[in-house]
């Protein structure tokens, strides 16, 4: 059975502020990261445990195009992989830290 997905509320504005930005750079691209964003989330999707535990139970997939990584965990129980933040990879990197709470 595949494991269904759960979104952090603030990963909602994480996209939508890296949309508009690549969108000011070159109209288009923000199409172009929603897409190979969604892509990286179904290859999370087909086998989660392939990515390494860095912090916590939190594990990190990058993105293959653009500098970005998605910070998710699985919650067994509900059968889910939580996505708790999609951040570029020069950000502070104990950003998803905070994160890890309940929300």
């Amino acid at each position: 059975m595949a494991l269904s997905l759960y979104y952090f509320d603030v990963v909602k504005s994480d996209i939508k502020e890296t949309k508009d930005w690549y969108k000011k750079q070159k109209p288009g691209l923000e199409k172009d990261f929603a897409r190979e964003i969604k892509n990286c989330i179904q290859r999370i999707q087909q086998n989660p445990l392939k990515y390494e535990v860095k912090y916590k139970n939190v594990r990190t997939a990058f993105s293959a195009i653009f500098p970005y990584a998605i910070h998710f965990y699985i919650n067994e129980p509900k059968q889910q992989i939580v996505i708790i933040a999609i951040i570029h990879q020069s950000r502070n990197p104990a950003l998803p830290y905070n994160r890890t709470g309940n929300e």
